[in-house]
């Protein structure tokens, strides 16, 4: 006796899918705001089931472990901050390095929105690496390792264009820029203040600009 495969129907998924979704995704939103502030250690999973509404105990419904909580924020937080540098570095209207500078501008603007309160989720990370699962480790460098190459193809570009010399390593530049930046972006936190990051900025295009 054959038995008909059920239909699939076009459309919006069930009610009880979508809100599982929605409701993912805003623990998801809850906690890259968490780690940008407070890091992961210092995260409690009740306080952000708390901030979005949802019952206590009811986190595992959505993510198995807070590892795997935090390896999804990771994620999508380098996916995030990938598809940023990529509108800034394929801008035609602005040179090369144009773009980067208009990146560092755009980036400390963001900080200033929150206060000065919210660093890089990357970084701080990074930071307590020693207290996280191992499995992050892999994770956050290629995040790092991602970010980079964005940033080399830009600065050989603008090796092209003129205005970096020939005789930099592109690679080693955006390795040396994002070591940099991550340290501009936590001391501009702890200060409260974008100070940081425009000396660092200022230091780094006077070293490399022709």
């Amino acid at each position: 006796m054959n038995v008909a495969s059920p239909i699939r129907r076009r459309g919006r998924p069930p009610k009880a899918a979508a809100g599982f979704s929605e409701t993912r995704e805003s623990l998801v939103r809850a906690g890259v705001k968490a780690l940008t502030e407070k890091g992961f250690s210092a995260t409690g999973i009740d306080e952000i089931l708390k901030s979005v509404g949802v019952p206590k105990g009811s986190f595992y419904h959505y993510f198995d472990s807070k590892e795997a909580f935090g390896t999804e924020l990771i994620r999508r937080y380098g996916q995030y901050f990938a598809r940023k540098l990529e509108r800034f570095f394929t801008d035609n209207t602005l040179s090369p390095l144009e773009r980067l500078e208009a990146f560092v501008i755009d980036a400390e603007r963001g900080m200033e929105r929150f206060a000065f309160t919210r660093g890089c989720l990357i970084g701080n990370l990074g930071q307590e690496m020693g207290a996280l699962p191992e499995s992050f480790r892999e994770q956050l460098n290629n995040v790092f390792s991602d970010w980079q190459r964005h940033t080399a193809d830009c600065l050989r570009n603008a090796q092209a264009a003129g205005e970096v010399g020939a005789h930099h390593d592109a690679d080693r530049l955006a390795a040396f820029f994002w070591i940099g930046w991550e340290g501009a972006v936590l001391r501009a936190k702890l200060e409260r203040g974008g100070a940081a990051l425009r000396t660092f900025a200022e230091g780094f295009f006077a070293l490399i600009r022709r």
